[in-house]
């Protein structure tokens, strides 16, 4: 059952249940053991001021189904630009044909859930209804979004005179989902996105500085309020200063001191893909086979979570269909989880956590995270971690870096930072790299403050496809890492 009445997606899509029964018994008929549908609707749009001035924007709607057959370990996917039936059954044919069922099924797909729980997998109760839009972006003209991004460009420039560019975007999309699976059950949701962001360069004495900074909500147009253009504008000037004065400091192995917010995005990449169950299932990643094991200090919780209100992670149901849930990677230090789709979690005899996500219905899913973060601590605040620190790094920012999954080992530019001398901020820094290992960082926290902060930006993964997804981390100590300077 859907969360609201199907007919209303059963109508966009122009298929009946009927055939959705038939689609999936065309693609069981080779011998597979599970098969689902992914139907899509989404319509986009961007928006791009430059200089107070429109220069570019458009619309796309993107529009189609998905069709995956497993048989053993083998699956098949194919899709179709339309739901015309036959062109879906002629997906549903190649989706069997490449699982190639009739040599590889070993036993029925139940979806990793007791019996007892298929009956209402696909029934959301109002509590799990975790984004709406009270104002449809579907319902918007472009002509409403220039005012928007024109007050946002007059109140970046309106804070520092050292702006010499400034070019803001306004993006939304709106996705009518519906999925059908071989236990029967139907999954509807409307999915909501939208993001405001400003790339800005600033100038002085010859020297040249940029920042981008950002907003993102699962949420309508009632977002576009004048607060969020304030807040995205202090945003834009904050710790200029210290940009302009910035300099390389000298390179060693150091304690890290990482801000609350964005430098979960380190816990994300470094930490938070190899706790997908993919790479544990393959063996490809430093926690394979760990579960239960102390992988961090007393007191770290780090969770991977679809239920925040207008979160951009946030999910009522994956691409499963799987509701949207809290999922628990570490508890106490303990290794408790890894974040699974249908896939992983029959590997491991365990139920699905609700991270089967795809990029479209072009894509085949696979475990990918949502929103992930450590709980606080009870270290006391920034203040106090940084005071504890005779010598080391403070980083405000990270940038983008690389990780390797089988390894762990991980690098990350940092875009904002201070040296940490006698328990204070000292010098300004910059060009500089964190190196260091995953699950030894993991193990090296030796201090959480109680200031966990979801960062709100536009943050997109791109493990194979490109996802929505969101991070965040309260103010954390680091004991020892590779601080790449002079």
């Amino acid at each position: 059952m859907c969360r609201v009445s199907s007919s209303r997606y059963l109508d966009i899509f122009s298929v009946t249940e009927s055939q959705l029964k038939a689609l999936v018994a065309e693609g069981l008929a080779s011998g597979g053991s599970w098969c689902d549908l992914f139907f899509e609707d989404t319509v986009s749009s961007e928006l791009v001021l430059r200089d107070g001035e429109v220069s570019s924007g458009g619309s796309h709607e993107d529009f189609g189904c998905g069709v995956r057959v497993l048989a053993g370990e083998k699956t098949g996917y194919a899709y179709a630009e339309t739901t015309d039936i036959a062109a879906l059954t002629r997906a549903a044919r190649a989706a069997a044909a490449i699982a190639d069922g009739k040599e590889s099924a070993k036993g029925r797909f139940e979806g990793c859930l007791p019996p007892q729980t298929h009956a209402t997998l696909g029934t959301v109760l109002p509590s799990n209804r975790f984004y709406t839009a009270a104002v449809d972006w579907r319902d918007t003209t472009a002509a409403e979004g220039v005012p928007v991004l024109r007050k946002l460009d007059a109140a970046i420039r309106a804070r520092d005179s050292r702006v010499i560019k400034v070019i803001a975007v306004l993006s939304h999309q709106t996705s009518e989902i519906m999925m059908y699976n071989s236990l029967g059950e139907l999954t509807c949701d409307t999915r909501p996105m939208a993001a405001l962001a400003a790339t800005v360069i600033f100038s002085q004495n010859g020297q040249v500085e940029n920042k981008t900074v950002s907003r993102s909500f699962r949420c309508g147009a009632e977002m576009l309020t004048d607060a969020l253009i304030e807040e995205l504008a202090d945003m834009a000037v904050d710790g200029l200063d210290a940009r302009f004065e910035a300099r390389r400091p000298k390179g060693g192995v150091m304690p890290v001191v990482m801000a609350a917010g964005a430098s979960g995005i380190l816990l994300h990449e470094a930490m938070g893909h190899a706790f997908e169950a993919d790479f544990n299932r393959k063996g490809q990643s430093i926690f394979a086979g760990k579960i239960g094991k102390r992988v961090a200090g007393r007191g770290i919780n780090i969770l991977d979570d679809a239920t925040i209100p207008g979160n951009r992670g946030s999910l009522n149901y994956d691409d499963e269909g799987v509701p949207g849930q809290k999922t628990y990677m570490v508890r106490d230090g303990i290794l408790e989880s890894y974040l699974h789709d249908r896939i992983s979690a029959r590997f491991f005899g365990v139920s699905p956590t609700g991270n089967g996500r795809r990029e479209s219905f072009r894509y085949n899913p696979i475990p990918r995270m949502r929103c992930t973060y450590m709980e606080s601590g009870t270290d006391g605040t920034l203040e106090d971690i940084i005071g504890s620190v005779k010598k080391g790094i403070f980083v405000k920012e990270f940038s983008n870096g690389q990780v390797k999954i089988g390894e762990g080992d991980f690098t990350f530019y940092v875009k904002a930072g201070w040296t940490i001398e006698n328990g204070r901020l000292d010098m300004p820094v910059k060009d500089i790299n964190i190196i260091g290992n995953g699950p030894r960082a993991l193990a090296d926290i030796t201090a959480v403050a109680g200031d966990l902060k979801i960062d709100d930006g536009t943050w997109t993964c791109g493990k194979e496809q490109s996802a929505p997804v969101s991070c965040g981390i309260p103010s954390v100590l680091v004991r020892s890492l590779t601080v790449g300077g002079e």
